[in-house]
């Protein structure tokens, strides 16, 4: 196996395994080809969440896998695996999960360079066997995403967010390396994209009581009002660009947690790959909560 990591980037989670490193960029292609030379089938996992606009996610997320796909084809290489994400489907309804069939609506620009990628990643469909997963909101060991909440219910606190509750789907991070596993092999994946979530949804208030339970922390819920909430990812936005740091809150996320909800249907993933989620939220937000204990995060 080979990963391919960026110069200077901090490869410290692949130490001890047996990965052969090769260094390059997705944005830069005249990296690329060290990295293709003989391998058959490509994850293609990288990306970024954070960007200062619009220009920077289309460069990394979208034209990036323009140039994993063109040195896929000079390479010989057989079949992409492209990471995509629920945010390039956007927001659900409340009752109603988002399918693979229904159009990409992002709400912002990461969604919206993701949607993209997708989209680049099929268009080499007559030269490359292309599948992409959609993974939900993922859960796992000293994940930074969602370590915010984790932080605040090890405050005691719960946030009660107006308006609410609001569906979530969540999966495990072992869950999802599963699927992509399933969708390298199967023949059925072929030409298809599938989300990969965990059977069960969630409301951000239930993901932060069972964090607190995790954490042995008493907590109380926190009424906070929508409006309220929009305001200070606003306020976040500016003293960030201001400061020149990342706040963990920002516009992004307020607008995030105030969709009516974020759901996704894994039926497809299960009839036609036969993936089964193995671990519950509630799993998956125990081992979360351990590792963030036991890296001194918490």
């Amino acid at each position: 196996m080979r990963c391919m990591v960026r110069e200077g980037s901090d490869a410290s989670a692949l130490a001890g395994l047996a990965v052969e490193r090769v260094v390059g960029d997705v944005t830069r292609p005249q990296t690329l080809g060290d990295a293709l030379s003989g391998i058959e089938t490509v994850f293609h996992l990288a990306g970024i969440r954070r960007a200062t606009g619009r220009a920077a996610f289309i460069e990394a997320n979208a034209e990036g896998t323009r140039h994993v796909a063109e040195a896929m084809v000079k390479a010989k290489a057989r079949r992409l695996v492209f990471c995509g994400s629920l945010a390039a489907s956007g927001p659900s309804s409340a009752s109603r999960p988002r399918v693979e069939d229904d159009p990409f609506c992002p709400e912002e620009a990461y969604g919206e360079s993701k949607a993209i990628g997708e989209q680049i990643a099929f268009s080499f469909a007559n030269k490359l066997e292309v599948t992409s997963i959609r993974p939900s909101r993922i859960l796992g060991p000293l994940d930074h995403e969602n370590l915010t909440f984790f932080k605040l219910a090890k405050r005691g606190v719960i946030l009660k967010i107006g308006g609410g509750p609001r569906p979530l789907s969540m999966v495990d991070v072992d869950d999802v390396v599963a699927q992509l596993l399933l969708q390298a092999d199967s023949s059925n994946a072929v030409g298809q994209a599938f989300f990969a979530s965990s059977d069960e949804t969630i409301s951000l208030e239930g993901v932060m009581e069972l964090a607190a339970q995790a954490l042995g922390v008493k907590a109380r819920g926190v009424y906070l009002p929508a409006a309220v909430l929009s305001g200070l990812g606003g306020a976040a936005d500016v003293i960030s660009q201001l400061a020149a740091t990342k706040l963990p809150l920002n516009r992004k996320l307020a607008r995030q947690l105030l969709a009516p909800g974020w759901t996704c249907s894994i039926e497809k993933a299960k009839r036609m790959l036969g993936y089964r989620p193995q671990r519950s939220i509630a799993q998956s937000i125990e081992r979360s909560a351990q590792s963030y204990v036991e890296a001194g995060w918490l």
